[in-house]
Order: structure tokens, then sequence, then C-alpha cells
């Protein structure tokens, strides 16, 4: 989707908005279980969206909160 976002981008930008290292973050925990709630799902969307993820949308990472997923759904590489 975007170039600008990298897989460590990603998770760096989801540990500053849960507060913990991005090493903290597992790729396949649920993001909801680490304290993600649908207002800073929303910041996420935005971010991204500024950030060149232009066709980005809520449903697309709350579908499946997952590192992995959202890694591979933004930057077009498998997970």
């Amino acid at each position: 989707m975007s170039e600008a976002l990298s897989p460590e981008r990603i998770r760096a930008d989801v540990a500053d908005l849960l507060g913990c290292a991005p090493s903290e973050i597992a790729p396949d925990d649920d993001l909801r279980d680490l304290g993600l709630d649908s207002v800073r799902l929303m910041t996420l969307v935005e971010r991204w969206r500024a950030d060149g993820a232009a066709e980005l949308e809520l449903p697309d990472l709350a579908e499946r909160p997952e590192l992995a997923r959202w890694q591979s759904l933004l930057t077009g590489e498998q997970a």
C-alpha cells in the first residue's frame, strides 16, 4: 500500500500508541488485548493515510488486529 510504511515503522507506531516498547509486541498478538481501542485505531488509520496509505480504511485494521497482518497489508509483503 505504501512504501513509506516499513514493518519497523508500523511496529513503532503501534507501540507508541500503546505506551510500550516495540519489542513487547509479538507479530501474532491481538492488539486489543494490549490496549488498542477504537480511538487509537483511528489515530493509526489517519497517521498512515497521511503517510501514503490513502486507501486504508478502519475495517482493514479492525478485522484482524494483529501486527503481522497489518505489516503485510500496509507493505504488500507476506507476513
